[in-house]
């Protein structure tokens, strides 16, 4: 299996796993909390046959990366990704983001700049500004997130089934838009991940994305659900867009959060013809 050091912990390296297919224009795909990159699977593959070189990894704490007791900001996400983005050499790139994995793109571009990169989407997003604050009443009370943490410490797999029925707003959605057998694969996925990393990512959550906003200068998809019950559309993704100068908003109506998997037809269409593949994004609908 691959793997790009990003650091390392006392006597151990901190190894990023990473899946680098296909060929073409590359594609980074950054997935969501509590998860890996194994769940990008409805929209990599789509990518794959568009003929675009697709490339995902696991954040640091997942998956199959390296799960260091440290290191669960953006400051250092999107240090990890500059690694990764160095190390492979990659240009003309389109980052994607689901949820967590959209504050990578939106640091990483706000610190790091767009040399490397021609447009980038992003689903579910946690910008602008999610926690609430004087300067930020729209945002989130932070006694929410002192209370995912307390769940997580207290029971981290009871949490994760609370986390995985609003991820797919499960009550309304099972059987339409997920299988059971879905369901307990993210679960299992998520069940995977470092407690220290699931713990420690809430607090990321809450990170201020305003200044990394006004210093993007790509081409910008967003797609949500308006019933996402994890990062409400009002406060994120329909307020982010109006901040971005070239951007695009795309609302799944009636859409949860976890739309990777749920409405992955709907998200390939609106990617496919962000990224100037009409004619796939016509096929796959």
């Amino acid at each position: 299996m691959p793997f790009i050091t990003v650091g390392a912990e006392n006597s151990a390296p901190i190894d990023l796993y990473y899946e680098d297919h296909g060929s073409g224009q590359p594609i980074v795909l950054i997935h969501g909390f509590p998860f890996n990159g194994a769940t990008w699977e409805k929209v990599s593959g789509p990518l794959l046959d568009a003929g675009y070189r697709v490339i995902t990894y696991d954040r640091r704490g997942y998956g199959n990366s390296a799960q260091p007791t440290f290191g669960y900001d953006y400051d250092t996400f999107a240090a990890d990704l500059d690694v990764l983005m160095t190390e492979l050499d990659l240009r003309n790139t389109i980052l994607v983001g689901h949820s967590m994995g959209t504050g990578e793109v939106t640091r990483y571009l706000g610190a790091y700049g767009s040399e490397r990169v021609d447009r980038a989407v992003l689903l579910a997003p946690l910008a602008p500004y999610l926690r609430q604050a004087p300067d930020n009443p729209e945002g989130v009370e932070a006694s929410v997130f002192e209370g995912f943490k307390q769940a997580i410490v207290q029971d981290r797999f009871a949490y994760l089934t609370q986390f995985c029925d609003a991820f797919f707003n499960y009550s309304e959605n099972k059987g339409k838009l997920v299988s059971e057998e879905a369901y307990r694969a993210h679960w299992e996925i998520g069940a995977r991940a470092s407690a220290i990393a699931t713990l420690n990512s809430v607090d990321a959550w809450g990170t201020d994305f305003r200044a990394d906003v006004s210093r993007i200068d790509v081409p910008v998809l967003i797609v949500q659900g308006d019933k996402d019950n994890v990062l409400p559309y009002p406060k994120t993704g329909q307020r982010l867009q109006p901040l971005l100068s070239d951007s695009r908003l795309v609302t799944l109506k009636g859409a949860p959060h976890g739309t990777p998997w749920t409405n992955a037809n709907e998200v390939n269409q609106a990617i496919m013809e962000f990224i100037g593949s009409p004619s796939m994004a016509k096929a796959r609908a």
